[in-house]
C-alpha cells in the first residue's frame, strides 16, 4: 500500500531555501555576536600594543589577528601596506561593542 508523499517536490524546495535562510541568517546573528564579545573584552584596552599577523586584504581593508587575547581588527596605518602572514605590532584604536567594530593603528 502506497501512501501519498506528505509534500509535493515544490513544498520540499521551499521549506529547503526556508531553512538554508534561516541558517544563514543564524550563522550571521553569531558573527556579529563573536565581534561585539570580541570588542567588548577589548574596550578598556584602547591605546594598548599588541603583537599580530596580518591575515587578509580586499578593498575594505587590511585585516589583523592578535595573539592575546584573539581577535580580529583592521588595520590601518601609514607607509606600505602589510602583506599577508607578515607579522606586526598593532595599537587598538577603536573597540565599538553595538557594531562590533574593532580597529588597530599599524605601530613602526
Amino acid at each position: 500500500v502506497d501512501a501519498p508523499a506528505p509534500y509535493s517536490d515544490a513544498e520540499l524546495d521551499a521549506l529547503a531555501t526556508h531553512c538554508n535562510e534561516q541558517g544563514s541568517d543564524a550563522n550571521k546573528v553569531e558573527r556579529q555576536v563573536r565581534k561585539s564579545e570580541a570588542a567588548l573584552v577589548l574596550q578598556t584596552r584602547l591605546g594598548e600594543v599588541f603583537e599580530g599577523i596580518v591575515t587578509s586584504a580586499s578593498s575594505k581593508g587590511v585585516w589583523v589577528r592578535i595573539f592575546h587575547p584573539p581577535v580580529d581588527g583592521r588595520l590601518s596605518g601609514p607607509g606600505a601596506a602589510p602583506h599577508i602572514g607578515q607579522k606586526v605590532k598593532a595599537k587598538l584604536t577603536l573597540a565599538d561593542v553595538e557594531r562590533g567594530f574593532i580597529d588597530f593603528e599599524e605601530v613602526k
